[in-house]
């Protein structure tokens, strides 16, 4: 069985108020999508990448895999005018390619802190179950917001029954082209927010939690690019005990 990434770079990253897609802006002479390949270049369970990339992109992700060594690297597909489009276009540009019971990590091009240890579990997660998605703890309280007075709530939901799951998320293939394609025929969870997992959610299917990482942050503003670079420059082993 292999283990295919594909990373979803797709995005114009307007929040960020740059003049180029946040994936390929510089931090200390590394675009910030490539500190994301180089991860599942070194992973020793991922056979091959696919990049879903923002139209007339194509040839500087090529480029800057050839720049950075990441001969993983085997596919380069076009995005689509949403997420959902866009990670249906990796998964079905894998369809000739894949068998069945291969597994496909689905990753955010701009969450570039994945811990090997966190890639690990997904992957393992997936093999066991069939799926796997990253996940934490949620620690802070939340109200639900009343509908008679909105400035008011009588209700919360118990933090314990909670958890916040991000990517990178692991699916067994055929269940994934599967569920993509009939999402697309029949129109049902791809509008919005959503993303893989709620998609499998509202196509009936359980989901299995894997570790996950608060490092593991999505740069979606300026804030987040520093906080980025604070911890790639940060040695943990001077304030760590």
């Amino acid at each position: 069985m292999r283990t295919v990434a594909v990373i979803v770079a797709g995005g114009s990253g307007s929040r960020m108020g740059q003049d180029i897609p946040k994936q390929f802006i510089n931090v200390f002479d590394r675009p910030v999508l490539v500190y994301t390949l180089e991860s599942f270049q070194r992973h020793p369970e991922i056979d091959a990448i696919a990049v879903v990339c923002i139209a007339g992109w194509e040839t500087v992700v090529r480029a800057y895999a050839k720049q950075f060594n990441i001969d993983k690297l085997k596919w380069i597909v076009p995005g689509g005018d949403t997420v959902q489009e866009s990670i249906r276009n990796g998964v079905e540009q894998l369809e000739m390619e894949l068998d069945p019971n291969d597994t496909v990590v689905i990753h955010d091009g701009i969450r570039p802190l994945i811990e090997p240890n966190v890639l690990t579990d997904v992957i393992e997660t997936c093999r066991r179950f069939g799926n796997a998605v990253t996940s934490l703890p949620y620690n802070e309280q939340i109200f639900v917001v009343s509908e008679k007075d909105r400035s008011t709530t009588t209700e919360y939901i118990p933090r314990e029954t909670l958890r916040r799951v991000s990517t990178p998320q692991a699916y067994r293939y055929a269940t994934l082209l599967r569920v993509y394609k009939k999402a697309f025929t029949t129109g049902i969870g791809i509008h919005g927010s959503s993303y893989t997992n709620t998609l499998m959610v509202d196509m009936g299917e359980r989901l299995h939690f894997a570790q996950g990482s608060d490092k593991n942050i999505k740069l979606t503003t300026k804030a987040d690019l520093e906080l980025f670079k604070a911890y790639i420059t940060a040695d943990e082993d001077t304030w760590l005990k």
